[in-house]
């Protein structure tokens, strides 16, 4: 499966360590630079430079109240890396079903040698060791 150019920013733009906790941060609630840079400790050039790749990626809006500009968060372009993301989420599933069964059909340790495993004494020291 193909995605477009718009979809192949969205994967860039998510790919960045910086770029996921701004993200996080905006799924809080709208902010402004400042704040950003509060919550991240990280430069301001930073975060307005990451802020560049997500507007450009159509994950985060911007408005301008005064002389501050505030930023939301757009989650309708992560559907596309949902939808990718799903066919995994089943993969692991089938995967973790399959151990389960087989868990299941494991006969379960007997009581007697679990309490021996437990109670082993331990081995008497020589004279003069540690």
């Amino acid at each position: 499966m193909s995605r477009s150019a718009a979809d192949e920013s969205v994967f860039q733009a998510i790919a960045c360590p910086t770029r996921r906790a701004l993200l996080d941060v905006l799924m809080l609630g709208e902010s402004n630079v400042s704040s950003l840079v509060a919550s991240l400790d990280v430069t301001q050039s930073a975060v307005s430079q990451q802020l560049g790749v997500l507007k450009s990626a159509g994950l985060v809006e911007e408005r301008s109240e005064g002389r501050f500009r505030y930023y939301r968060l757009r989650v309708e372009p992560l559907s596309e890396v949902d939808a990718w993301l799903s066919r995994y989420r089943a993969h692991m599933e089938r995967q973790l079903d399959a151990l389960g069964h087989l868990l299941d059909t494991m006969p379960d340790e007997p009581e007697d040698t679990a309490q021996r495993d437990r109670k082993k004494p331990s081995k008497p020291r020589k004279a003069g060791t540690r």
